[in-house]
C-alpha cells in the first residue's frame, strides 16, 4: 500500500484534494487525512516531501484549516518525523522560506476566531519544544534550526506582543500569546542529579533576544494586572465574585514569575519602577481563594530571595558571556559573588516598597481574628506560611542573608518584635502541626530481589523519594488553602491512622501463609474465602429510577449482578409471568423498536455514511446496511 500510494502521483492528488474543501473540515475525515499523510511522510519520505513541495498552496491550505487540530498534527509531523537529518534540514528550510512561524504568529490576533488562535499557539509551543529536544539529541547538526531561530528572534517576540496589546485586547489573544512566551522562557536543567547533589545553580538557556523583546512591554503586563479585559460576575461556593481574577491576569502573573527566575538586571529594574511585585501582592491578598495565583506569587518571591546572587550578570544564560568566562577573557574578581554583591534591587524593593514582613504579620493577625469570631480560615494561608518560611530560611542561610537580616533589623521596634514573636512561636507551631510523617517504603520490600534493585539504583530511588516528599508538601499547602482547616484541625499522622483503623477492616494477618506457586486444585470456595475479608454492601444510583446493588459474595446464593428497577414497572409488564427469580430484572431487547434504519425514525449517526441522503432528505438504502 505504501509503495502504491506513495509512488502514484494520481492517487496522491486525490488524497491532497481533501484540503481544497472550505472550512470547517469534518474533524473525523481530517484526522484520517492527517494520519494517512503522516504515515506516508514516515515511510515514503522522499516521494511525499517532493510531492508536497511542488504544491505551492500546501502551507496556505494547512494554515487555512488550522482551526482543525488534525492540521496542527500534520504540520508537526513534517517537523519531527522526517529522516535522515539532511532531508529534515531541507524541510525546515522550506517551511522557514514559506514564513510558517510568522504566519502562525499572525493568527494569534483578536480578529481571529478562538480555535484558530488556540491551535496556532499550541503549534508554536510544540515547535519550540520539538526543536529544542531534537537539537539536544542530535549532536552533529549541519546548521541551526531555522524555525527555532525565527521564534527566538526579537522581531518575532515583538510582533507577538504587538498582536496581544495593540488595538482591541481580548483575554483569548492575551492568554494564547503569553503561552508562547512562557514556552520560550522555559529553562532546561542539565545534569539534574549532579547539580542538586553538588549544590550548583540551575543553568538557564533563555535567549537574550527574547528578554529584549519582552522588556519594553512589561508596562503592558502591569496594566493588564491592573485593568484586565472585562468579565462578568460569577457565582462561587463562597459567594458572588464581582470582579473575577480571570485567565489573562493569571497568565500575566505566570510570565512575571518566569521573568524573575531569569534574574535579568534591566527587567528587575523595570519591574521595580512599575512596582509590579507590589501589585501582585495586592492581588494575592485580594483573591484569597485563588490558589493558582497564590502559587505564582510564591514562585516570584522565591525567585527574588534565592536567585539574587546572579543579578550582577547581564544575562544569566548569555552564551557569549559564558564562553568568555570559560576562555578566561573576563577577570574572575569582577564576577558577582555573595560576598561582593551587597545589595539586590529586587530584595530591597520586596522588603521596603512592598513591606513584605508587615503584610505577612497583618494578614496572619487578620485571619486569627476572623477565626476567633467563628469565621472560615482564609484560603491563602497555606501559601502565606510557605512564603514566611522562605523569608526565614533565606535570612538564616541564603545568597542574600546579610541584606535580608539588615532589613529585619531596620524594621520599627514594634514590628520587629511582632516578627520575632511570630517566627519563634506562631510559625514554629504552624510548621509542627502541618508536618506529616512520611511512611518509610524500605520495610515494604519483602523480596531479596527488591533489595537488590534498591541498591542497584540508589540515585533514582532517592530522587523519587525526594519528589514524593515535595508532592506531599505541595498537597499539604493546597489542602490547607482549599479547605481552610484551623491549625488544630489539620490532619496529622496519628489522626490519619485512627481514621484508617476505624473505617477499614484490617486483613487477617494470623492466617497461615500459603505458597501461591504450590500445585493444587483451585475451588470456588477458596476464592470466596479470599474475597470476603472485607464485606461490601453498596447501592449506586444510576439515574432515572435505576439502582445497582452490590452484595457481599457469600451473603446469599450466587445470583447475577443486574441493575434493578426501583421506580418503574415497565420491565414487569414486558416479562413473561413464569419468569424465574434468577432472570428477574433482565431487559428484553427484542421488545425495542430500532432507533434507525426505518422510514420514520431518526437517521443513524454513524460517521461512515454521514451524507447518504437523497435529494428529498430521506435515507438511502445503504443506511440500513451501515446499521446492520
Amino acid at each position: 500500500i505504501n509503495d502504491k500510494l506513495g509512488g502514484d502521483e494520481t492517487l496522491l492528488n486525490i488524497l491532497y484534494d481533501f484540503l481544497d474543501h472550505e472550512p470547517p473540515l469534518n474533524p473525523l475525515l481530517a484526522s484520517f487525512f492527517s494520519k494517512t499523510i503522516g504515515n506516508l511522510i514516515a515511510r515514503k519520505t522522499e516521494q511525499v516531501i517532493a510531492f508536497l513541495r511542488k504544491k505551492e498552496k500546501f502551507i496556505s491550505l494547512v494554515l487555512k484549516h488550522i482551526d482543525t487540530s488534525a492540521m496542527m498534527d500534520l504540520l508537526l509531523r513534517l517537523i519531527s518525523c522526517v529522516e535522515p537529518a539532511t532531508l529534515r534540514q531541507e524541510v525546515l528550510n522550506w517551511l522557514n522560506e514559506a514564513k510558517i512561524i510568522q504566519r502562525l504568529v499572525e493568527l494569534i490576533h483578536s480578529s481571529q476566531d478562538e480555535d484558530r488562535q488556540s491551535n496556532a499557539s499550541q503549534t508554536l509551543c510544540d515547535i519550540i519544544r520539538l526543536s529544542r529536544d531534537q537539537s539536544n539529541q542530535l549532536q552533529d547538526i549541519p546548521e541551526p534550526d531555522p524555525l527555532l531561530t525565527a521564534l527566538e528572534s526579537q522581531e518575532c517576540v515583538e510582533q507577538l506582543l504587538k498582536n496581544m496589546f495593540d488595538g482591541e485586547q481580548t483575554e483569548n489573544c492575551i492568554v494564547n500569546g503569553t503561552q508562547v512566551l512562557l514556552t520560550l522562557l522555559e529553562t532546561r536543567v542539565e545534569g539534574l542529579m549532579d547539580s542538586y547533589t553538588q549544590g550548583f545553580e540551575r543553568s538557564y538557556t533563555v535567549n537574550s533576544s527574547i528578554l529584549h523583546g519582552i522588556e519594553p512591554r512589561l508596562k503592558d503586563f502591569h496594566q493588564l494586572l491592573l485593568s484586565p479585559p472585562k468579565k462578568t460576575a460569577i457565582l462561587t461556593t463562597i459567594g458572588v465574585l464581582e470582579e473575577p481574577l480571570g485567565n489573562a491576569r493569571l497568565h500575566g502573573s505566570r510570565l512575571i514569575a518566569a521573568l524573575l527566575h531569569t534574574n535579568t538586571p534591566s527587567i528587575n529594574q523595570e519591574l521595580c519602577r512599575l512596582s509590579t511585585m507590589n501589585l501582585l501582592l495586592d492581588l494575592f491578598f485580594k483573591y484569597t481563594w485563588n490558589n493558582f495565583l497564590h502559587f505564582q506569587v510564591e514562585l516570584s518571591i522565591a525567585a527574588i530571595l534565592s536567585h539574587s546572587v546572579q543579578e550582577g550578570k547581564t544575562i544569566t544564560n548569555d552564551l557569549e558571556s559564558k564562553e568568555e568566562v570559560l576562555n578566561g577573557n573576563v577577570a574572575t574578581e569582577n564576577l558577582e559573588t555573595p560576598e561582593n554583591n551587597t545589595e539586590n534591587i529586587m530584595v530591597t524593593h520586596l522588603f521596603q516598597k512592598c513591606c513584605l514582613v508587615q503584610r505577612i504579620l497583618d494578614a496572619w493577625e487578620a485571619n486569627d481574628k476572623i477565626q476567633a469570631e467563628g469565621g472560615m480560615r482564609r484560603g491563602n494561608m497555606g501559601h502565606l506560611t510557605r512564603i514566611a518560611n522562605a523569608v526565614v530560611q533565606n535570612m538564616e542561610k541564603g545568597p542574600m542573608q546579610t541584606q535580608i537580616s539588615e532589613f529585619i533589623k531596620e524594621l520599627p521596634e514594634d514590628c520587629r518584635g511582632r516578627w520575632e514573636s511570630f517566627v519563634e512561636e506562631t510559625l514554629t507551631e504552624t510548621n509542627r502541626r502541618n508536618t506529616v510523617d512520611l511512611v518509610s517504603t524500605h520495610h515494604l520490600h519483602s523480596s531479596s530481589e527488591d533489595e537488590d534493585i534498591e541498591s542497584a539504583f540508589p540515585n533514582e530511588l532517592s530522587l523519587q523519594q525526594a519528589f514524593s516528599e515535595y508532592q506531599i508538601q505541595q498537597m499539604t499547602a493546597n489542602f490547607v488553602d482549599q479547605f481552610g482547616f484551623n491549625d488544630e484541625e489539620f490532619p496529622n499522622a496519628s489522626l490519619f491512622e485512627a481514621c484508617c483503623n476505624e473505617r477499614i477492616q484490617q486483613f487477617d494477618d494470623n492466617e497461615e501463609e500459603e505458597d501461591i506457586w504450590e500445585e493444587k486444585e483451585i475451588t470456588y470456595a477458596t476464592q470466596v474465602k479470599s474475597r470476603t475479608r472485607i464485606p461490601v454492601h453498596c447501592s449506586v444510583s444510576l439515574g432515572s429510577g435505576w439502582t445497582a446493588v452490590f452484595e457481599p459474595v457469600n451473603s446469599k446464593p450466587p445470583a447475577p449482578c443486574v441493575a434493578m428497577d426501583v421506580g418503574s414497572s415497565v420491565w414487569d409488564s414486558a416479562a413473561p409471568e413464569n419468569t424465574t427469580p434468577e432472570e428477574k430484572g433482565w431487559a428484553k431487547f427484542t421488545d425495542f423498536q430500532p432507533f434507525c434504519c426505518s422510514e420514520s425514525g431518526p437517521r443513524c449517526s454513524s460517521p461512515v455514511d454521514t451524507e447518504s441522503n437523497d435529494s428529498d432528505g430521506n435515507p438511502k438504502q445503504s443506511q440500513d446496511k451501515n446499521c446492520k
